[in-house]
């Protein structure tokens, strides 16, 4: 009898097209190319290179030293301060019958202004050394009472109390604690907030204080002057002496703009009135108010470079086999074309990763080293927030390589590929580094273009109770760090899949 044999099943072919053959193939593709390679490595190199530039050619060793708060963040800290000792726990009160701002139109001429976040009222300081901790009560041109402490901390005042309302002022020192209320007579007392204010030390300074931020003006900011009337303050407590000292915290701050010329701050008193006139601001600096200090994405502003050098990479990785007729050979090895461009996008995205992140860990810590020790303030951020920037600066130049790769199998053409990803990635880059671009038009192009990736740079916060100039030259996104990004990993996931649709029905 004839034996009959059964064939035995087994599993699934791994062949020539299984998905880690495809990833080796398009490697050894990549690897063995030198003009990649040496492209990827040109893109942290230049990433390197730019940082080093940066840090050395600004030079600010004779600068004044900008104030840091409590937490270490720079602030502003400039403003008139009225004040007298005050040596363990006491209360202050007092009326504002007057707050008016006025804006230099020229160098000798002031105008009557809106200043919205003028300020006028009580506080008590751990001492006048800028970035001192605080907590102040105070009436605003525009945003009625509030509270403020530690620089960023800001609570409103009731929702019915407004500066033209609310005169009355107290503000309270128990220990750690101190307490700020608002009142319309003197008499109906509303808590507006309590601040635990550690480290105020056991003697502090407490008095009236006048500040006034620059105002918006058109696409830049212009300094203001702020003169407010109080009623005679009523202190309680142990507070030292009788005679109030009158001064400019601040005078030399780089945060600080300064008075007009025609004018200075000051105070006088008579019939139980004391009048102040100051400027600057109590908050957290800003890029406006702070324009010589540098960020971080501003060290790696070689990722600009870089951006180029991996999207001539990205188009030229499948455009050169149709040149040289090779995509023909690569599809008739791996008959499922999906699956080759998917193989490629992960190998190129992969290198393009590894290069970028090499190039971001070595630039950013070489390029803050040298600009620090040529005197460049360099807004400080938390070694969480480095590594986000680091990690971010590698996805966008590996998401904008792989929307390259996918753009070149459209077009089959390397210029056309090149251009048009430069085009719609570097092109809106460059319209936000325009700083007279209108705000509006600057955050819509941060927000629904590729470019919107390079918020993964952002370091800088704006802050509600700060007006300022808050557009993406200024180092400010409209979307946060890795939403951002997510706009370009969406366009590159797009142009990908359509990518696939065309190389499955297009003859190679």
């Amino acid at each position: 009898m004839t034996p009959v044999m059964t064939p035995q099943s087994s599993g699934p072919r791994v062949g020539r097209d299984g998905f880690p053959q495809l990833l080796h193939a398009e490697w050894t593709k990549f690897r063995t190319t030198p003009g990649w390679v040496t492209g990827t490595a040109v893109a942290a190199l230049l990433m390197v290179l730019f940082a080093v530039l940066t840090g050395i050619s600004s030079v600010q060793n004779d600068a004044s030293p900008v104030p840091n708060g409590p937490d270490g963040t720079a602030v502003t800290d400039s403003f008139y301060f009225v004040h007298r000792p005050l040596t363990g726990d006491g209360d202050i009160t007092v009326p504002v019958s007057s707050l008016t701002s006025s804006i230099p139109t020229s160098p000798a001429e002031l105008r009557p202004g809106s200043v919205p976040w003028a300020k006028a009222g009580l506080i008590i300081k751990g001492g006048t050394r800028q970035g001192s901790p605080y907590a102040a009560i105070m009436v605003t041109g525009g945003h009625g009472v509030r509270m403020q402490d530690g620089f960023v901390h800001d609570i409103a005042g009731p929702a019915s109390a407004s500066s033209a309302a609310v005169r009355w002022l107290r503000l309270k020192r128990s220990g750690d604690t101190i307490t700020g209320y608002a009142s319309p007579d003197g008499r109906r007392w509303t808590t507006v907030g309590t601040a635990h204010v550690p480290d105020l030390g056991s003697t502090t300074q407490g008095g009236l204080f006048v500040a006034s931020p620059p105002s918006m003006d058109g696409m830049g900011t212009r300094g203001s002057v702020t003169t407010a009337v109080f009623g005679d303050p009523r202190a309680q407590g142990a507070w030292s002496g009788d005679d109030w000292t009158g001064e400019q915290i601040g005078p030399e701050s780089p945060t600080f703009a300064g008075y007009p010329e025609t004018v200075s701050g000051s105070f006088t008193g008579s019939d139980g009135r004391f009048t102040v006139t100051g400027a600057g601001d109590i908050a957290p600096a800003v890029r406006e108010s702070l324009p010589t200090g540098g960020t971080v994405g501003e060290i790696l502003i070689g990722t600009f470079a870089a951006l180029v050098a991996v999207i001539v990479v990205g188009a030229l990785f499948i455009t050169a086999e149709y040149r040289r007729s090779l995509i023909h050979v690569t599809l008739a090895a791996s008959p499922r074309r999906s699956r080759v461009l998917l193989a490629k996008a992960v190998v190129l995205g992969g290198v393009t990763f590894v290069a970028g992140l090499v190039g971001a860990a070595v630039a950013l810590p070489l390029g803050e080293r040298l600009a620090r020790s040529n005197g460049v303030y360099i807004f400080p951020v938390a070694s969480s927030t480095q590594l986000r920037v680091v990690l971010g600066v590698a996805a966008l130049l590996a998401a904008a390589s792989v929307l390259a790769l996918a753009v070149g199998t459209i077009v089959r053409h390397s210029a056309a590929a090149v251009t048009t990803v430069i085009v719609a990635v570097v092109l809106p880059y460059l319209l936000t580094a325009v700083p007279f671009m209108p705000a509006s038009v600057s955050n819509w192009v941060a927000r629904v273009t590729p470019a919107a990736a390079f918020a993964v740079q952002q370091t800088l916060e704006p802050y509600h109770q700060v007006t300022s100039i808050y557009t993406p030259y200024n180092g400010y996104y409209p979307l946060a760090p890795w939403a951002g990004l997510a706009v370009l990993v969406g366009y590159a996931l797009v142009a990908l899949a359509v990518a696939a649709v065309l190389l499955n029905r297009r003859d190679a």
